[in-house]
């Protein structure tokens, strides 16, 4: 249950796009005045490692999500000679930003929402946001995140922890109020996810992310207990995929299937409502052939229309998880009917293509096994399962291996 002083999350982030609305207003109207930066400040007073954490930029695409004025921005693109986009929500911190730094090169000045505009990017090297991921929900942000980061991918980000009257950090995903304060007086209130660092880090991994360092960035006065995490992010070079549930089937539900359906735009997957990414299908109903199951459930989960005779049953995977021994057919469809599109009640949706070589993390356990039979070269993680073939006799028994990535 919510508590009654705190928004939902789309309640939370349209406050704090109004906050930050509002808080650029009042700098743009103060014309307030800030030093250039020589060096990344992570935490409070300056606090962190400086640029050295970030390597070499030269030549990289490199993002600074929530940007505001974008300081920190124009000195990599100067100092670093980096290629890098600064984006923000905020229409008046986006306008403090090109009345000083329009037309330097280098630098992209970007008025979006962050999720919008990760989703719509071209892949980025490194992507690094100072006190702003806690601003979105997590849920919402960290799988557009590792999608546009390029595998190998780097990710820097700073949060708070503890703030100055030493109210720590939750182990709830979920958003809390805390005060913004204004030059000249006066406070905003903002909604932030203030979360441990171990929660951060399992929904992180949940995503497809490895989290590789979390540094500790202290106040240095005395009575300020603001305290805040830098996290060292990286996107595995291999695909991840995540595990089944494992609770039993109920008993019509026994086998499933998975579609494959690849073209000129890419390869069709969807979000399942748990976070996962997966293929389209579902499970077999009684007495159902299994090209009828894959027209049926794409058409109940997409929208989208094929011919039972347009279906070719690639083979069946078989694994077991705990004590519950599960049986999936994997399926190609090599032609269908209109487009994909979110259908009401099915648990599965924000459908899209994406490329064979650029295959989000986070797949669905059962959907990374079917790819890695139908397309053995996908470099997607999973456990093992044990394939056989449809498609050909001479290839039946052969074991589908999850590889482990270095």
């Amino acid at each position: 249950m919510t508590a009654p002083d705190t928004p939902g999350t789309a309640a939370a982030e349209n406050v704090n796009a109004a906050v930050w609305h509002t808080y650029g207003a009042h700098h743009l109207d103060r014309a307030t005045p800030l030093p250039e930066v020589d060096e990344i400040a992570w935490g409070p007073a300056g606090t962190g490692p400086g640029d050295a954490v970030l390597g070499d930029l030269t030549g990289l695409r490199v993002l600074d999500l929530g940007c505001g004025p974008g300081r920190h921005a124009a000195h990599l693109a100067r100092a670093r000679h980096a290629a890098v986009d600064a984006v923000d929500l905020s229409p008046t911190q986006i306008e403090r930003a090109r009345v000083r730094y329009d037309g330097l090169p280098g630098l992209r000045l970007i008025q979006a929402d962050a999720v919008a505009h990760l989703r719509a990017s071209a892949p980025y090297d490194v992507i690094y946001s100072l006190s702003a991921v806690h601003f979105v929900d997590p849920h919402r942000l960290l799988p557009a995140l590792a999608v546009a980061l390029r595998p190998g991918g780097r990710l820097y980000f700073t949060v708070l922890h503890t703030n100055s009257a030493g109210h720590g950090p939750s182990s709830e995903v979920k958003p809390r109020p805390e005060n913004l304060r204004l030059a000249g007086g006066g406070d905003l209130t903002v909604h932030m996810w203030v979360l441990t660092p171990e929660l951060w880090t399992d929904l992180l991994a949940q995503y497809g992310l490895r989290a590789e360092e979390v540094t500790v960035l202290d106040a240095s006065e005395a009575g300020n207990h603001a305290s805040y995490r830098l996290f060292q992010v990286r996107r595995p070079v291999r695909i991840t995929s995540r595990p089944r549930t494992a609770q039993p089937p109920v008993a019509h539900a026994a086998a499933g299937v998975g579609a494959v359906l690849a073209g000129p735009r890419g390869l069709l997957l969807g979000r399942h409502r748990r976070g996962t990414l997966e293929l389209p299908g579902g499970t077999v109903e009684p007495g159902e052939p299994l090209e009828e199951t894959v027209v049926r459930e794409l058409a109940e989960e997409t929208g989208l229309r094929a011919d039972p005779a347009d279906v070719r049953l690639l083979g069946m995977l078989l694994d077991q998880v705990g004590d519950v021994v599960r049986i999936t057919f994997g399926a190609l469809v090599t032609r269908w009917s209109g487009e994909p599109a979110d259908q009401p009640g099915e648990r599965v949706g924000d459908w899209g293509w994406w490329p064979l070589d650029g295959l989000p993390p986070g797949l669905f356990e059962c959907s990374a096994q079917i790819l890695t039979a139908w397309r053995p070269d996908l470099p997607i993680d999973h456990p093992p399962a044990h394939f056989t073939s449809f498609a050909d006799p001479r290839e039946s028994g052969q074991d589908v291996h999850g590889r482990m990535g270095k």
